[in-house]
C-alpha cells in the first residue's frame, strides 16, 4: 500500500538474518534491504529479547553493515532511523538478570 513504502512485509531483521547466516559478514545488501514504492529502501535492525543484551548494539551493527556495504553511496535523499526511546546499553532499563 502507499502508506507502507516497505513492502513486502514482514521484513526480517538484520540481526536475525546474521544469526541464521553465521555472522553479519555473511550477509549481502540484497538479503537485508527491501525496496518498495518509489524506490524507498528499508532495513529492519532488530535487537535482543527485552531485558537481555544491548539493543543499541543491534542498531550499531546494522548501521555499520549498511556503511560497509555502500548503502549510503547510492543516491539517497533522506535517511531516517526509527529507534525505540528505551535503547540503552547500561542496563538501567533492564531488570537484573540471574
Amino acid at each position: 500500500t502507499l502508506s507502507d513504502p516497505c513492502t513486502p512485509r514482514p521484513r526480517t531483521p538484520v540481526l536475525s538474518l546474521a544469526a541464521d547466516a553465521g555472522s553479519v559478514e555473511d550477509l549481502e545488501m540484497e538479503d537485508v534491504m527491501k525496496v518498495g514504492y518509489r524506490n524507498i529502501r528499508c532495513v529492519e535492525s532488530g535487537g535482543p529479547e527485552p531485558g537481555v543484551g544491548c539493543a543499541g548494539r543491534g542498531v550499531i551493527t546494522s548501521i555499520n553493515f549498511l556503511e560497509e556495504n555502500g548503502a549510503y553511496e547510492r543516491p539517497v535523499d533522506y535517511v531516517s532511523y526509527d529507534v525505540l526511546g528505551d535503547v540503552v546499553c547500561g542496563g538501567s532499563r533492564c531488570p537484573p538478570q540471574p
